[in-house]
């Protein structure tokens, strides 16, 4: 029985890794798979991967790849999100902030650097045409974090993923100011080299595993019942989310990786633009 310690976001896009667990489907493949949840998110995962805490996360790509050049030793596997993230841009509802404009000069509430919520802070900025180099950030740890900073004062905004953020929205505790999609695949599964090397062939059975699965969960009987009670949502947003979420059960194409390093490099969040090939298995 080989031994897989993977993490990921306890989010909705994750489900399917549950369901695997829970009805034995790894074991009966001969993996013994445990799951370790990151509330804190990218920035959280890297450091558990360089450290040997996990052998593999379901990981934002632009985290990933910037985590990559800057020396963590693990490769993309898989593709598995193919469509962008949602992220939502939210304020305290009962601040000021109306507009992008009321936000140009305040502090980004991120969950740590290197994270989604840090880069993405770029990405929109850059999208407003806002001088990057001047963002400043309070790292917060997680939601609940996010949301005593912006009650507090301590930053104005904070990005999150569109949907787990909406029941704060709906209870009056996040305003949400507009949205702002990634422009790439949003998740990949990423694992240390030292483990693919080692267990390449347990890593293949997990994937096939997965993505067995991954390709007719849009078709399980009532699976946004089963989202929107296990990630407290409404079924009516999980219907919405699922019809623009799409799995993916092939690698990522190289010009997604390409995309990603040259907004990176734009942005000088990363020192170098490599081959693609350096983030694959070889």
């Amino acid at each position: 029985m080989k031994t897989i310690k993977v993490g990921g976001v306890p989010e909705h896009f994750n489900l399917p890794w549950h369901l695997c667990i829970d009805d034995g489907t790894f074991r009966k493949n001969g993996l013994d798979l445990s799951w370790r949840d990151f509330p804190d998110g990218t920035g959280a995962m890297c450091k558990a991967l360089r450290n040997k805490e996990i052998d593999a996360a379901v990981i934002l790509t632009e985290g990933i790849v910037k985590d990559i050049l800057h020396g963590n030793e693990a490769v993309i596997v898989q593709e598995y999100i193919a469509s962008p993230l949602i992220w939502g841009i939210h304020v305290d509802a009962d601040s000021d902030f109306r507009s992008f404009e009321d936000l140009k000069d305040q502090k980004v509430a991120i969950s740590r650097y290197g994270s989604g919520s840090h880069l993405m802070a770029y990405v929109n900025a850059r999208n407003l045409g806002w001088d990057t180099s001047r963002l400043e950030f309070e790292v917060v740890g997680d939601i609940d974090g996010a949301v005593t900073a912006l009650k507090e004062g301590k930053a104005g905004y904070f990005m999150w993923e569109h949907f787990t953020t909406k029941p704060l929205v709906d209870k009056g505790v996040f305003r949400r100011i507009a949205d702002c999609p990634t422009p790439w695949s949003c998740f990949v599964i990423a694992v240390r080299k030292e483990v693919m090397d080692k267990e390449a062939a347990g890593i293949l059975t997990m994937l096939k595993v997965l993505n067995k699965l991954t390709h007719k969960f849009k078709a399980i009987p009532k699976i946004e019942v089963a989202l929107a009670n296990k990630y407290d949502q409404k079924v009516e947003d999980i219907e919405q989310w699922l019809k623009i979420t799409t799995w993916s059960q092939k690698q990522i194409s190289v010009k997604e990786i390409q995309k990603v390093q040259e907004q990176l490099k734009e942005l000088d969040l990363i020192p170098q633009i490599k081959d693609n090939a350096y983030f694959l298995p070889q």
